[in-house]
């Protein structure tokens, strides 16, 4: 199985450029569109600057967190592929799904096993599961086990302070995309030396599996 890479939190030219001009670049590409107590948020303005840039393979994902109709319609033109949407029930996402034809990450946060569970409130509305921390503005962590054992209808993301040196090998076990944001940055910016040992570290990994 290839275990498929979202870098998250991207938000400036060079790095986008950088990215969707790579020999192995990832399947996804995450934007924080709506959320500015991130460091990594970017404007609808800025956003459509950075779109002039050439999107080539990879799949854009719009980062959203319980989204008004506002900022849906400010994005609905961009190019993006996928709306990973926070703090959401499962109603809203069915609309927004069905208003604007976008597949969807229903974005999970996890402390515990029964957290994980919520996920089959979503089944009928999520393309992909994304598991992340209670803390996920803050790169935290969560215990990724609680994830095991349990037989998922769809693709599972993991996401949870990821870090360039991890053992993706573990991670294959559990997931089919691995998020990683923080642990490609140098303070608080995307590194591109990072970004580069990442992308052939999973290149590596996928090459000997």
């Amino acid at each position: 199985m290839t275990l498929k890479l979202k870098i998250c939190g991207v938000s400036d030219f060079n790095t986008l450029e950088y990215i969707v001009n790579h020999k192995y670049p990832p399947h996804f590409i995450g934007f924080i569109v709506n959320y500015p107590k991130s460091k990594r948020y970017i404007n609808t303005k800025k956003l459509k600057r950075l779109f002039n840039i050439n999107k080539k393979k990879s799949l854009y994902v719009a980062v959203l967190v319980d989204p008004e109709k506002k900022i849906l319609e400010e994005i609905k033109d961009l190019p993006f592929d996928y709306y990973q949407i926070y703090n959401c029930d499962a109603d809203k996402i069915q609309s927004i799904k069905k208003t604007y034809k976008k597949k969807i990450i229903v974005a999970l946060t996890i402390e515990n096993y029964q957290d994980v569970q919520n996920y089959k409130l979503y089944k009928n509305v999520s393309d992909i599961y994304l598991f992340d921390s209670k803390g996920y503005e803050r790169s935290m962590s969560f215990d990724h086990d609680l994830l095991r054992n349990i037989q998922f209808s769809k693709d599972v993301m993991l996401a949870g302070n990821i870090q360039i040196n991890d053992d993706l090998e573990k991670y294959k076990e559990i997931a089919d995309i691995i998020d990683i944001s923080g642990g490609l940055e140098t303070s608080g910016l995307k590194d591109i030396s990072k970004i580069e040992i990442f992308l052939n570290r999973l290149k590596n990994l996928n090459n000997d599996t």
